[in-house]
């Protein structure tokens, strides 16, 4: 197939978003993106900075009708803006009104998309724009943790099929033989892979319609949920779940909640489900393959791949093909490979640690630590082994938000779950960990946190 819609177009009255509380149709969507792509400058790649969802979705309908791709790096700090620029020479950024200043040429939405009937309306019998399935619509970078930040290429007719594919699971979870008609609210943002592909391309490409809002405080999770229409989909991720369930809010109910960048544990999982009166899917995915499988967590720890996708190989060496992913890719975790559909995940082939001749993994530990009852947030870091006097066993450290709690409660719980090998020697107790937007914690963020608090005594638990 040459060239796929831009849009879901069976029915352009239908709504793409929501905006506090009011629809706004498809038709209206593909209006203000033909307005915005006559506003862009020559380019070959748009940074698109717009921190509301619906403008980031023009912004990207808008890039595509002009032939460039869009960049996704894991964060907009000026190192990353720095090097997308040596990357990418013919970068531009697009921005809200008003919206902070970055390092590159930019460009705002004109005043009023999204709000005021778009000029140049889409005439009745008009459908949706086509774009070339070759055509690199995104190109999503790694966070350049080992090295320099890799760009992935993700053409429109391989994310297409991702999305199908992924709307096709999320209706099964429903219930429903599609996703027309669905309302969604997402924590997470829209620039990055999972706030990008279970918010904006589900809405686009799915029949879904999402708020363009992402918020962030429990109360306002509640306050943008009660605003749409049922069906409705939380997408979200295990912090801000957690913090939700913890609010003591009244929770609006749900058909369905959407989980990812984490793993989450049955306990959250069945405690979501009957707070919110809906069932919950885990999504398991990858930079270079995208989205490529689900559970229902509460169903046990097997994961399903998505249509098309199979596996091959086990444990360190799992590989997935088809479908979506047009070369076979390496997974960076460590799977229990139990046909080629179906898998459990054993931890992150980067994260497994050894100490005192003893191997687990830092994803499964974190995971023993955050079901401790009282601790709201929290990740262990292992010290490099440079950090060890002469012949001592380098110990873990432990990052918790957990008021109420001190270091011996803590261990005495932990000594319930994990050896005694991975027990944390050092808990040091913040009052929140600096994640980011998706609620990951990278790992140089976790040494930063060691610089500044390892030489320091551990700070006392808060009141």
């Amino acid at each position: 197939m040459s060239s796929l819609p831009l849009i879901w177009s069976a029915d352009l009255d239908a709504p793409v978003a929501w905006r506090a509380g009011h629809p706004i149709s498809r038709r209206h969507y593909l209006a203000d993106v033909r307005a915005l792509a006559a506003h862009m400058p020559a380019g070959t790649e748009v940074l698109n900075l717009s921190a509301d969802r619906y403008r980031f979705a023009v912004g990207l309908g808008a890039a595509m009708l002009r032939g460039q791709s869009n960049l996704m790096p894991p964060n907009h700090t000026p190192d990353m803006v720095a090097s997308l620029r040596t990357l990418f020479p013919g970068v531009y950024g697009l921005v809200d009104e008003g919206g902070p200043e970055f390092a590159l040429p930019t460009v705002a939405h004109p005043a009023g998309t999204g709000t005021a009937v778009a000029s140049g309306a889409v005439a009745p019998n008009e459908s949706a724009p086509q774009v070339l399935a070759s055509a690199v619509t995104a190109q999503v970078l790694t966070s350049g943790s080992t090295g320099s930040s890799v760009p992935h290429p993700k053409p429109w007719g391989l994310l297409v099929q991702n999305t199908q594919a992924g709307a096709e699971r999320l209706a099964q979870h429903m219930g429903r033989a599609d996703l027309v008609g669905v309302s969604l609210v997402a924590t997470v943002p829209a620039q990055h892979m999972y706030g990008f592909e279970s918010s904006v391309l589900v809405a686009l490409l799915g029949g879904a319609a999402f708020d363009t809002e992402r918020p962030f405080y429990p109360a306002d999770i509640v306050r943008v949920l009660a605003r749409l229409p049922r069906p409705r989909m939380l997408v979200t991720t295990p912090l801000h779940l957690r913090t939700l369930l913890e609010a003591g809010l009244e929770l609006p109910p749900v058909d369905l909640v959407v989980c990812a960048t984490a793993p989450l544990s049955p306990q959250l999982a069945a405690r979501a489900e009957a707070t919110l009166a809906a069932p919950l899917m885990e999504i398991y995915g990858c930079t270079e393959a995208g989205q490529v499988a689900t559970r229902r967590t509460t169903d046990g720890p097997e994961w399903q791949t998505y249509r098309g996708l199979v596996l091959s190989g086990n444990g360190e060496h799992a590989v997935i093909s088809g479908g979506h992913v047009a070369q076979a890719t390496p997974l960076a975790d460590v799977l229990e490979v139990l046909d080629p559909q179906h898998f459990r995940l054993l931890g992150r082939s980067n994260d497994l640690i050894n100490i005192a001749g003893k191997r687990s993994s830092l994803s499964h530990l974190n995971h023993h630590l955050n079901s401790v009852e009282g601790v709201q947030d929290g990740a262990l870091w292992l010290p490099p082994e440079k950090d060890a006097s002469a012949g001592a066993v380098v110990r873990l450290v432990a990052f918790v938000v957990a008021p109420g709690l001190t270091r011996e409660l803590i261990l005495k719980a932990l000594r319930q779950r994990v050896d005694a090998a991975f027990l944390p020697r050092r808990i040091v107790f913040l009052p929140a960990l600096p994640r980011d937007p998706t609620g990951k914690l990278p790992t140089r963020r976790l040494a930063q946190l060691a610089e500044q608090w390892l030489g320091e005594p551990p700070a006392p638990p808060q009141d």
